[in-house]
């Protein structure tokens, strides 16, 4: 008797599989909001993006001697309004301190952060898992502070240079839990706080610019074991797919050090997108080497309650919020209402294009999914730039609805608005697409296309039903796709029966 063995690849294989399955990831997320003020968070120059390097750079955010610091209010209303959309704690009194570290891109030799008393403590985000259900991501702090500037090395052979345009723009740190078990809840975490501060409109979200971006913190220990093992920190990363690929590089790497009876070193890592691993960067420091103390030029930063009302007044429908009511008011599945509700600017859109569609809601729901952005996806646009307004939309979907139009010419009346040929009525006249709902006209053409095919008249009669998708096709043929599809199917089954 012949017996089949596994090869000692698959072996290898089976046993990697189960030795990771062993060990538990644990991981928590250092998310940097670029908060979008018009000015810098203590002064007065410009945070727009894209100048030439080092012209928005003052005497303040150069930390020239004599020159004071003075706190933007709007970044103030903007962390407060972060802090009661995840349901935390809004300090009544907040400190400024000095974080000292001494690298080119901050030339005072400190940046001005929140340590020991940040203005928002706690709160939670609720993130959907892919196996189904959700689960609740704790939220440690969220800190304001200035961002740093930037080190250039792609155009100095040899050398870096130091764009300290960046440099004193808002930024709200929002440090999670350690509450993540895997890359993906990373990613998913990541993807909800990057939708509700653009909802929230404290932060344009651009990853390219550097708006939004990632630090995470990564360790590994065995199932069942409650003590945290060594963590890594990789800095700076400034997409969601980077973000998975770098925690799922460091897991394995992690992993390989402990089977083998190493040790995982404390440090900071890069993420090598070419090469797909992280490498170090330098030693981690813990907080005595950044030797924290109180900005001497900075006073407390004290909310009163009326303040903090105001901006409680200020606060949008949520995410959370307004796909629930997508669900209960218009009756869509949870994963419409997830999609339409993915971005503020799309939910009103939907919303929108529903109202003008005279109610044809899930009509609407599957035209903004498909073909919409299928075509913004194509031509790399936004939905506040879509050449095909909710209002035309909601026009077009209307006259499927009142079956002026068939869905098949529809795609033609989209595509003409898309490129700018007008709104659907004026397309429909001009073209002269109205659908045929004549029946007697529809009869006849059925009527000449049953004449014309005899032979495949009789092999349907004789049993052969797939034949009556090709008679559909030839009077939709013969009527240039204007004839009532409902129509023609209705009065085709009573002619070949």
């Amino acid at each position: 008797m012949n017996v089949c063995r596994p090869d000692s690849m698959s072996l290898r294989k089976l046993w990697v599989k189960v030795t990771r399955m062993d060990w538990e990831p644990v991981i928590g997320l250092e998310i940097h909001v670029q908060l979008a003020t018009r000015s810098k968070i203590f002064s007065g120059a410009s945070t727009a993006y894209g100048a030439p390097p080092n012209t928005q750079a003052c005497a303040v955010d150069l930390g020239l001697p004599g020159v004071l610091p003075v706190l933007n209010e709007a970044a103030v209303r903007m962390a407060v309004k972060f802090g009661l959309a995840v349901q935390a704690r809004i300090a009544p009194r907040s400190v400024f301190a000095r974080k000292n570290y001494f690298y080119p891109d901050l030339p005072k030799g400190y940046q001005i952060s929140q340590y020991e008393l940040p203005v928002v403590e706690g709160g939670r985000l609720e993130i959907s898992l892919e196996e189904g259900g959700s689960k609740l991501i704790g939220i440690t702090r969220a800190h304001l502070e200035e961002d740093a500037g930037k080190s250039l090395h792609e155009d100095f052979h040899g050398l870096s240079g130091i764009d300290l345009n960046r440099a004193g723009t808002p930024l709200l740190e929002v440090v999670s839990e350690p509450d993540l078990r895997s890359a993906r809840e990373a990613v998913a975490y990541m993807k909800k706080l990057h939708t509700l501060v653009r909802y929230l409109e404290i932060c344009d979200g651009n990853m390219q610019e550097g708006s939004f971006r990632c630090d995470a913190n990564v360790s590994v220990r065995r199932r069942g074991q409650h003590e945290l093992g060594t963590r890594t920190e990789i800095k700076n990363l400034n997409s969601f797919r980077f973000v998975e690929r770098a925690i799922n590089y460091e897991i394995e790497r992690q992993i390989d050090i402990l089977e083998g009876g190493g040790s995982v070193v404390q440090e900071t890592r890069l993420y090598d997108a070419a090469r797909d691993e992280t490498r170090p960067m330098r030693s981690k420091e813990e907080a005595l080497d950044y030797r924290y103390f109180p900005d001497p030029d900075l006073l407390p930063l004290v909310l009163e309650e009326d303040f903090i009302a105001a901006v409680r007044a200020t606060l949008p429908e949520l995410p959370d919020e307004k796909r629930e009511r997508f669900i209960y008011e218009f009756g869509l599945s949870p994963y419409e209402a997830e999609v339409l509700t993915a971005s503020r600017e799309l939910a009103d859109y939907f919303e929108a294009a529903e109202r003008a569609s005279d109610g044809e809601t899930k009509l609407t729901a599957h035209w903004v999914m498909g073909d919409l952005l299928g075509a913004l996806n194509k031509a790399g646009l936004e939905i506040a730039d879509s050449p095909v307004t909710a209002e035309m939309l909601g026009g077009l979907i209307r006259r499927i609805g009142d079956n002026t139009i068939s869905g098949k010419i529809a795609k033609q009346v989209f595509e003409a608005m898309w490129q700018g040929e007008g709104d659907a009525d004026a397309i429909i006249e001009r073209r002269g697409l109205k659908q045929v709902t004549d029946s007697a006209a529809i009869e006849k053409v059925i009527d000449e296309v049953l004449a014309a095919h005899p032979a495949q008249v009789e092999q349907y009669r004789a049993g052969k039903d797939k034949l009556f998708g090709f008679f559909v096709g030839q009077v939709m043929k013969a009527t240039q796709g204007k004839a009532n599809p409902a129509q023609v199917n209705a009065l085709l089954k009573k002619k070949l029966t």
